[in-house]
């Protein structure tokens, strides 16, 4: 008998994803979507062209698994890191306040000549970060153990 893979067989395994174009990234922004940080946790290099967040990610890939076994969802600390980006510009983001936290909505990108483009980190309240980048290669590895969301429950948006 063969048996196809599930989604619960991956258990509760630290992600380790890449985003090489914006089908990944589409993944990468569910993954993401509603995750928090302080906005000093925002780390551009440029001599490095890297761009880095320590992000608090909602397990969205555990929440089913939570609910069939009546246990807490969980948020984890996750890196997320952007390469080749080459120029960052922000709106709405007060990075030298360390108590302001932000919520992650969305990301995307728009491609523009051969490989560049621009990712844009969508928060809420309208904010938002914008990168310059000479080619889409996005990462999001979690660096923690899964703890309980302090909320006891999944993020939800009023339409």
């Amino acid at each position: 008998m063969n048996d196809d893979a599930r989604f619960e067989d991956g258990g509760d395994k630290p992600l380790n994803l890449g985003a090489l174009d914006a089908e990944d990234l589409k993944v990468l922004s569910t993954l993401t979507q509603d995750a928090v940080f302080p906005a000093n946790e925002m780390q551009w290099v440029p001599s490095e062209r890297r761009f880095a967040v320590l992000l608090n990610r909602f397990r969205w890939e555990d929440l089913k698994a939570a609910k069939t076994r009546n246990r807490v969802v969980e948020r984890v600390q996750s890196l997320l890191v952007v390469d080749n980006v080459t120029h960052v510009a922000s709106q709405g983001v007060a990075r030298d306040e360390a108590d302001t936290v932000l919520s992650l909505l969305s990301i995307a990108f728009s491609a523009g000549e051969d490989a560049e483009g621009v990712i844009e980190l969508m928060l809420a309240g309208d904010g938002g970060v914008r990168l310059q980048v000479e080619a889409l290669e996005v990462s999001l590895r979690d660096v923690t153990r899964p703890y309980a969301a302090p909320s006891k429950s999944a993020p939800h948006h009023e339409v």
